[in-house]
């Protein structure tokens, strides 16, 4: 058996052994994505990281080597975590002790990768084995807290967009009044689950298509509000079209599966952002003077 062949062997006996113990919050938490709207992102998670893997995994072997120290401390961590839940379970709510669970099941899988694949290796691919952080569900009273933000920022979006048109409009709260309508961003139209699907789909393609750290943070950091604008623009298009063409578009297509349209609006903002983005990675190295021509501009 290769050397390396012995370290994904070794690896696949601990990835083994954490299904078997922690085979329960894994089931709870894809069903609860399968379930709920607001976890459907989580379905997304494990199949993209390891395609990201995979697609580092040449260049990889050649790095392989074992980490005991760094590995074991976060395996140490992953049963800590995982026994504590179990001491607190008592006192937590159930979505707040799968969360934790989780939490210790995805830490084990990193420390697993790290202990049997080494640091080197482990840096390479750092973006998908952190991205594995994604499996844990939010607790629903942190989730209820993102909701209220994303109703609050639609809801402003909105505001902001009937004053630029000039259609009188107050706000109080989540609810907008403009002539003929009253209308309330409930949390139903949070857009939670879209938000959700962008950021994942907007970190992805920065990983891919870009090198720089901060321009990747540039464009992961306005996926959230693009998100919100792109709410609050369906907010408004949906009231001036049911106000002035057709009280049907209130309650129509658009209103509850016109959703689609807005997200393939604000992603192809993402991507025309990543393209100026990576041309601007592509300057410094435009603009580097071809050595052959300067020694020749020197002769």
């Amino acid at each position: 058996m290769t050397r390396l062949a012995q370290h994904q062997v070794g690896f696949a006996l601990l990835w083994a052994v954490s299904l078997l113990v922690g085979w329960r919050p894994l089931v709870d938490t894809f069903a609860l994505s399968l379930r709920d709207d607001e976890y459907t992102h989580i379905l997304l998670i494990l199949p993209i990281s390891a395609a990201l893997i995979f697609l580092e995994w040449r260049p990889l072997r050649t790095m392989v080597t074992l980490n005991v120290r760094t590995g074991s401390v976060l395996l140490a961590i992953a049963v800590l975590i995982a026994c504590s839940s179990l001491g607190w379970s008592a006192s937590l709510p159930s979505d707040v002790q799968l969360s934790i669970r989780m939490l210790a099941f995805v830490l084990s899988w990193i420390g697993s990768f790290v202990l049997c694949f080494g640091s080197r290796a482990s840096r390479l691919v750092l973006f998908p084995l952190c991205f594995l952080l994604g499996l844990v569900p939010v607790p629903q009273l942190l989730l209820n807290a993102i909701v209220a933000l994303l109703q609050q920022g639609s809801a402003w979006t909105a505001h902001m967009l009937f004053a630029a048109f000039g259609v009188p409009v107050a706000q109080d709260g989540v609810l907008l009044t403009i002539p003929g309508l009253t209308l309330q961003v409930a949390h139903e139209c949070s857009s939670i689950r879209s938000s959700s699907m962008l950021l994942v789909t907007t970190m992805i393609l920065a990983q891919l298509l870009l090198r720089s750290p901060w321009r990747k943070a540039l464009v992961i950091g306005l996926a959230v509000p693009l998100s919100v604008a792109k709410n609050g623009l369906r907010i408004f298009t949906i009231a001036m079209l049911g106000t002035r063409v057709d009280p049907g578009y209130l309650t129509g297509k658009l209103h509850h599966q016109g959703g689609i349209v807005f997200f393939g609006i604000v992603l192809i903002g993402i991507f025309a952002l990543l393209w100026i983005l990576r041309r601007g990675e592509n300057w410094p190295l435009k603009s580097q003077p071809n050595p052959v021509n300067a020694e020749a501009a020197g002769d």
